[in-house]
């Protein structure tokens, strides 16, 4: 649970199932897949998820572009555009839903993993508390944070994947894993985005 999860809304269950092939080479967990509105709500409210990468024409409609603003108003995770649509009017209308990125199909697996690195770091920096100290932290929560915990933090604010923090600290990944849910668990949370969030109502 600890890893990077991913949802994707898209209604065509091939290219669903290559970008969930894409994902699999890199540390990201694809926690579920949406083919339409309906699935993609009940995912929001089942799954705890850290990104988003969201088609804006779902069986010829522009749900995405409703889904977006669900997400903007609920669930506060950073979300991509995935989409065929290049015209001027369609990028407007995206634009107003604040999308971490706007990829334009055919895209490839390097385009993918660029996308979702980029987002994911500045998702966590426009989030990043002022007051964003262990101290400060540790006065407004129940059960403290370790050194290390807060160290596993600002890795997740600068975007590090599991891998990268385990090279960073010369530990293993699972010793990563173990330090984020212990992580999330005294901040009441499920994930990434969701600790992300939940600081900056504690520290702002």
């Amino acid at each position: 649970m600890a890893t990077i999860r991913i949802l994707i809304v898209e209604d065509e269950p091939l290219i669903a199932e290559d970008i969930r092939e894409y994902l699999s080479n890199i540390d990201y967990s694809v926690c579920a897949i949406a083919h339409n509105k309906g699935q993609a709500l009940r995912a929001l409210e089942q799954e705890a998820l850290d990104m988003i990468l969201l088609d804006i024409n779902l069986g010829g409609n522009m749900d995405g572009l409703e889904i977006a603003n669900i997400i903007n108003d609920q669930y506060h995770i950073p979300f991509i555009f995935l989409t065929s649509y290049s015209h001027k009017s369609i990028i407007e209308q995206a634009k107003l839903s604040r999308p971490m990125g706007y990829i334009l199909k055919p895209f490839n697996e390097k385009d993918l993993y660029s996308s979702i690195e980029i987002a994911l770091y500045n998702f966590s920096q426009g989030a990043r508390p002022r007051h964003f100290n262990l101290e400060h932290i540790n006065q407004r929560i129940y059960n403290p944070l370790t050194e290390k915990e807060f160290e596993v933090l600002k890795a997740v604010y600068e975007g590090c994947t599991n891998k990268q923090m385990a090279e960073k600290h010369f530990v293993s990944v699972n010793t990563i894993k173990t330090h984020l849910q212990n992580l999330y668990d005294k901040l009441g949370v499920r994930s990434r985005s969701e600790a992300i969030v939940k600081l900056r109502e504690l520290l702002s």
